[in-house]
């Protein structure tokens, strides 16, 4: 893959659209293969996978699956144009579509107590996987208004809700008219204590809905949680919500587009939350203008056609470093969120390239972030032959003293048909010591798994896929979200349920990396909410160290054939600590003159066998 790595900042923008700066589009460099001609279907798709095996496909609920409500974009839009014909010539329209896009859409997912609560665009289910077999339904609950992303804390479950549809008392009837007082559109929560009984208890009201939405606790007091809100959608009259007002800033200043909002949740009292700020986190710094960031348009003759950065699709905050990382429409920013009711942009990065930021991922070292390009929206075929290779990717960016430094792309490495919706969309890290790796969603492109413990040469480790919905239009599908959690990769597919995949050993992941990621358990995941991965001392985690070493030929023989015997004996219960010790300082010694990833992981393994007693 050839990689472009002149990326921008924001601020560079303009000097070097003046200097006549050309950008080419990339060519394809990827070939087909086994994933490329899956035969099609809805229940019997064919299917491929290299390096994970599917365990469980369960299907959706009922409620929340009717093949009618299988979204075609190209059927969509005519539809609405004969309706449209229609109006203007004073005839009847024909019936429209029982649902609306996406109506009964799997979206994102949350994890805690060992339960997987998938959202919905209907609403949200609850699966309990503290067993060894496939994980239960145990709570279903219709709330239509979508796109449903959904958050766990403790006892009470957060879901974002941006469609005109959404209704305060959950109401399947939706709400008519550009006014409605029963209409609903922000952050729902629910009280989940009783799952025979799940109540919503607060409403928080936005002026562009809620597409995604962030948690974000307290630093200091545990009775406090934020909400860092990400509205994509119109803005609502005023006469609906007071505060939201619409229009650039050069005519109104009090514009509701140019911001995040800050909802404040006392947890000892939840159903007071409320919006506490509207931070003005893309203004310039040096004028104040609220509009400070991308314009929006094409940065030159042969590039994309890229968004205007006036709302962040996601935000992704990584409390014990204090910052977040947004995926805001046309640029990636870097946020300072010590004091997280007043986030401040320290750095952004524009790229054109980019046709619209959508999520961002650090690495566990936090110096790394992955944001992706969601080029055509979710619903289009963006992994075609001719599609280019740094467009609808991956785009890899450091973290080098607070600044934001693209370094690479990766784009799913085969090549997919016309029918099949297809870019890079919603991942988590997958907890192997000592690497940095991502399993990943790619919609109707299947499930992925990115090393980008390189940021310049990521590559592909493992992938599940298969074939389209329909072998003849483009039915929108595949997975949504893909996250890892507690030894297992579950993923929200979006016409077919909730698929279950484990991870295989292979030439690029030992049996040993694997049980060590197995053995990191966490009760409450957010993906959004990003948590320092921390490993126990175990001989599984020595010997991925030494795996890894091996495999990057950092270690000598001999030396790394005695740390294995040791390391045995540990696991034997026969530790032997002085001999420890002492590999620990030869082991150390080496990192001393090691370079990159090898030295630190040289220096964990020193640190580890060090701490054995």
């Amino acid at each position: 893959m050839r990689i472009r790595t002149a990326l921008a900042s924001s601020a560079a923008v303009i000097a070097l659209a003046l200097a006549g700066a050309a950008h080419a589009q990339q060519p394809r460099s990827f070939e087909p293969d086994v994933r490329t001609h899956l035969g099609a279907g809805l229940h019997d798709a064919e299917q491929a996978a290299w390096n994970l095996e599917l365990e469980h496909a369960i299907a959706p609920p009922p409620g929340f699956f009717d093949p009618d409500a299988l979204f075609s974009p190209r059927r969509f839009m005519e539809e609405t144009r004969a309706a449209e014909e229609a109006d203007e010539d004073d005839e009847e329209a024909p019936a429209g579509p029982r649902f609306t896009p996406l109506a009964l859409a799997n979206t994102d997912l949350a994890f805690a107590g060992g339960r997987v609560f998938v959202g919905n665009y209907n609403g949200f289910n609850v699966y309990d996987a503290n067993g060894e077999g496939e994980p239960e339904l145990v709570l279903s609950v219709v709330c239509p208004g979508g796109q449903g992303d959904v958050s766990v804390h403790g006892d009470l479950l957060f879901m974002s809700v941006e469609q005109n549809r959404g209704r305060l008392d959950c109401g399947t009837s939706g709400a008519e008219g550009d006014v409605n007082e029963e209409r609903f559109r922000g952050v729902r929560i629910f009280d989940i204590s009783d799952f025979s009984a799940p109540r919503q208890i607060a409403a928080v009201q936005t002026c562009r809905g809620s597409h995604t939405h962030t948690l974000l606790p307290h630093p200091a007091d545990p009775d406090i949680l934020y909400i860092y809100n990400s509205g994509t959608s119109f803005v609502r009259e005023s006469d609906e919500l007071d505060i939201c007002t619409d229009g650039q800033p050069d005519e109104n200043p009090e514009t509701a587009l140019y911001s995040i909002d800050v909802i404040k949740v006392p947890l000892s009292a939840p159903e007071e939350a409320a919006i506490i700020n509207r931070p003005r986190i893309f203004a310039d710094r040096e004028s104040g203008d609220i509009a400070g960031l991308w314009r929006g348009g094409r940065f030159g003759v042969a590039t994309q056609r890229t968004a205007q950065t006036n709302h962040c699709h996601d935000i992704t905050v990584y409390p014990e470093l204090g910052i977040a990382a947004g995926a805001c429409s046309g640029n990636g920013i870097l946020l300072d969120i010590s004091d997280p009711e007043n986030p401040a942009r320290i750095s952004d990065m524009f790229d054109p390239d980019m046709a619209y930021w959508h999520s961002a991922t650090f690495n566990n070292t936090g110096d790394v972030v992955v944001f992706t390009d969601e080029w055509g929206g979710g619903v289009a075929a963006r992994c075609q032959a001719d599609d280019p290779t740094s467009w609808g990717a991956n785009l890899i960016a450091a973290i080098e003293d607070g600044e934001l430094k693209g370094r690479s792309f990766f784009k799913l490495p085969t090549v997919q048909g016309a029918t099949e919706n297809c870019v890079a969309h919603n991942g988590s890290l997958i907890p192997v010591p000592g690497r940095d790796l991502m399993v990943q969603s790619w919609y109707q492109g299947g499930v992925t798994i990115m090393d980008f413990t390189d940021p310049d040469n990521a590559f592909e480790i493992a992938y599940f896929d298969r074939g389209p919905v329909d072998e003849d239009h483009l039915i929108v599908g595949g997975p949504w979200s893909t996250y890892w959690y507690n030894g297992r990769i579950y993923s929200s597919e979006i016409t077919r349920g909730l698929d279950v995949l484990r991870l295989l050993p292979s030439e690029h992941l030992s049996p040993s990396e694997i049980a060590a990621a197995e053995r990191v358990r966490e009760d409450q995941v957010n993906p959004q909410t990003q948590t320092r991965i921390v490993w126990e001392d175990h001989p599984d985690v020595a010997r991925a160290y030494l795996d890894q070493l091996a495999r990057s030929e950092a270690l000598d023989n001999g030396l790394a054939g005695q740390v294995r015997a040791q390391v045995d004996r540990w696991e034997q219960g026969r530790a032997n600590t002085r001999t420890l010790s002492r590999l620990a300082r030869q082991l150390a010694d080496y990192a001393a003159e090691a370079e990159g990833r090898d030295a630190s992981r040289l220096s964990e393994l020193s640190d580890l066998l060090s701490r054995v007693r």
